[in-house]
């Protein structure tokens, strides 16, 4: 035992070498776990020690994953790269299910006799800390495709285009932590459950161009690194942009926020349009920085608006814009100019009430 001893202390390089060769050198090696095809599930996870060759030797084309929704499986994927463009109007179409085995959002979403049929993707979709190297796009004009499933693409990088417009989600969807290299379109696109878009960094251009959310949504912490447009879209419960940055230009135009609409300590780095914008309930603007022009012209604020310590660079139009809850602008240096616009407007608001009542 002593003399062990003393050829570890003696001999340290001989000992280091030795471990370098032993099995534990197995903990570096490249873990790659899949099922094979035909079960309930298209699985494939390759481990954090996974090489880029590795990966490239273990990818996944997407025209596996379009076969492997056609038989009706889920997709779980982590750590892998998927080759190949997704295009899934490629999908069959199926008749609409009975209105009963339908969401209420859904239903009530379907053009009532227009749509008979649908493509369908039946089982959940999970592609987490991946990375997709092609286009995935529904490539819709008409008609919708159904997800009736969960979806996961958590810290995943789109490397091209994504269109998932004309798209409903049934269940929840989480694309948290996400990377979009370039647009990211979510045109007339439906979400029935809560969704999640928390510290995504966007692309060039994001457009929820009427989109619709049924649940709530969290954009907390994101980051729309070109063009964002959220015109016409409807928010039926809480939508959360807290910590929210956009640089370039951003539209919320027309859109409608039937719960609380919480901006608090967002930054726009360029114009933002609030124009005939509805806010059903409390609409929160704590503490962010407005660097473009705002226009809040024509916007409805029927809950509380928390305007306080808000940084305008440019003086911001709230021209006919009306109120009928209160007003926050505590904390810090009240803008002079928010003030001014606010006032202008219920006083203009006043006059209209005053003169209906005296035509009557």
């Amino acid at each position: 035992m002593i003399l062990g001893c003393r050829f570890w202390f003696f001999f340290p390089g001989i000992a280091i070498g030795f471990l370098l060769m032993s099995p534990l050198s197995s903990w570096a090696e490249c873990g790659v776990e899949s099922v094979p095809s035909g079960g309930d599930a298209f699985v494939k996870h390759l481990s954090q020690a996974c090489t880029e060759d590795e990966r490239l030797a273990h990818a996944v084309h997407a025209e596996e994953l379009l076969q492997a929704v056609e038989r009706g499986q889920a997709v779980d994927l982590i750590g892998v790269v998927v080759v190949g463009n997704l295009y899934l109007d490629q999908l069959p179409l199926v008749d609409v299910p009975a209105p009963d085995q339908l969401p209420p959002l859904i239903r009530e979403s379907l053009p009532v006799g227009d749509v008979k049929t649908l493509r369908v993707i039946p089982r959940g979709l999970s592609i987490r800390d991946s990375r997709i190297r092609g286009r995935i796009a529904t490539r819709l004009k008409e008609g919708y495709l159904l997800v009736q499933g969960p979806v996961t693409t958590t810290g995943t990088v789109y490397e091209e285009m994504v269109d998932l417009s004309r798209t409903m989600f049934g269940q929840t969807v989480n694309v948290s932590d996400a990377v979009f290299r370039r647009e990211g379109l979510f045109v007339q696109t439906v979400f029935n459950k809560p969704v999640q878009f928390e510290r995504v960094a966007f692309g060039v251009h994001t457009r929820f161009h009427r989109a619709r959310f049924g649940d709530t949504v969290a954009f907390a912490d994101a980051r729309f690194n070109g063009l964002a447009e959220f015109l016409e879209v409807a928010f039926d419960k809480e939508a959360r942009f807290t910590d929210s940055h956009f640089k370039q230009g951003t539209g919320f135009s027309g859109a409608h926020f039937g719960g609380n609409a919480i901006f608090k300590d967002a930054r726009f780095e360029r114009d933002v349009y609030f124009l005939f914008t509805q806010f059903a309930g409390n609409a929160v603007f704590r503490g962010s920085l407005f660097g473009g022009e705002a226009d809040f012209s024509d916007a409805v604020f029927h809950g509380a608006a928390d305007f306080s310590r808000v940084s305008f660079a440019v003086k911001p139009k709230f021209q006919r814009a009306t109120l009928s809850g209160t007003i926050s602008t505590q904390g810090g240096e009240p803008s002079p100019q928010f003030l001014y616009g606010i006032a202008a407007s219920l006083l203009i608001f006043t006059v209209l009430v005053l003169w209906i009542f005296h035509k009557k």
